[in-house]
């Protein structure tokens, strides 16, 4: 029996760590903190299993913070930190949190890099080499303007098991796909790249998005990717400024349309234990 997990999701503590982002106006909402003991009883709620808590700092004290959390809760399947991918220590950083079965991956906030071409300079591609050596996978959280490089690491680095996140933000609020189709279609090629079916609602319009507006983007990237390689994620708790978390899952539910339950069961949960490694 395949578990139900929630591949994307986030806890932060006010003042831990650096988290003036939440200050924002906007992100009143958010701003508090949120911990394993507020995710729990949702995730009950929706009947999803467990889930898989992805970085929001460039700061190796998260991964030891979330992996302690990940001990006290079962239900935390796996946690996907960070180390400095362009450091010389980068090796050192990932053996120190590789020994632990719950530490599953890697993420570097590329988005927030004011180098569009980051995550493909020479130092930075060497560091995921150190991952692909290691056969640790990687999320590429991008922007429509970053997904051109899908492709680009996943011929250099065709060992290294990757993840779009938030399937690279679409324009979903303005029903536009240029830009962003044919670079995603061109990543699907690559057998090592994969997608998460998350964050969509917070790139619709926060206060009157339908699932009807995710559709074409969630039939686009199962049409590419194959329920082999898509995942549920609820990027919970950023989800809450747009929808509260069931709403969520029911959303990607309704917008996968009418599709088999052996599909249904990788996208909620198979492709991400896979993908993982999930114990």
């Amino acid at each position: 029996m395949t578990r139900t997990i929630d591949a994307h999701q986030h806890f932060w503590q006010r003042g831990k760590f650096k988290d003036a982002w939440l200050d924002e106006p906007q992100h009143k909402p958010i701003s508090g903190s949120f911990l394993p003991e507020h995710l729990a009883p949702l995730l009950r709620q929706c009947g999803i299993d467990g889930s898989v808590f992805v970085q929001t700092q460039h700061d190796l004290g998260e991964n030891r913070w979330a992996l302690d959390l990940a001990k006290k809760n079962p239900f935390i399947l796996g946690v996907v930190g960070w180390v400095d991918l362009a450091s010389p220590d980068c090796e050192k950083q990932l053996l120190e949190f590789k020994a632990d079965p719950k530490f599953v991956g890697i993420r570097h906030i590329t988005q927030g890099e004011p180098d569009d071409d980051f995550i493909v300079r020479d130092d930075v591609v060497r560091g995921l080499k150190v991952l692909e050596k290691h056969r640790v996978p990687f999320d590429l959280l991008f922007y429509v303007k970053h997904l051109k490089h899908a492709a680009t690491l996943a011929k250099q680095l065709p060992g290294l098991p990757m993840v779009i996140d938030h399937l690279a933000k679409p324009r979903i609020k303005d029903h536009r796909t240029d830009g962003w189709i044919d670079h995603l279609k061109a990543a699907a090629t690559f057998p090592n790249v994969h997608c998460k079916l998350s964050g969509m609602v917070t790139e619709a319009d926060w206060k009157g998005w339908t699932p009807k507006d995710l559709t074409p983007y969630v039939q686009a990237a199962l049409e590419a990717f194959g329920p082999d390689r898509c995942m549920f994620g609820s990027d919970w708790p950023v989800c809450v400024l747009a929808a509260p978390y069931p709403s969520v899952v029911a959303a990607l539910r309704e917008a996968l349309g009418p599709i088999s339950d052996a599909d249904r069961a990788k996208i909620f949960g198979g492709t991400a234990e896979k993908f993982y490694g999930l114990k």
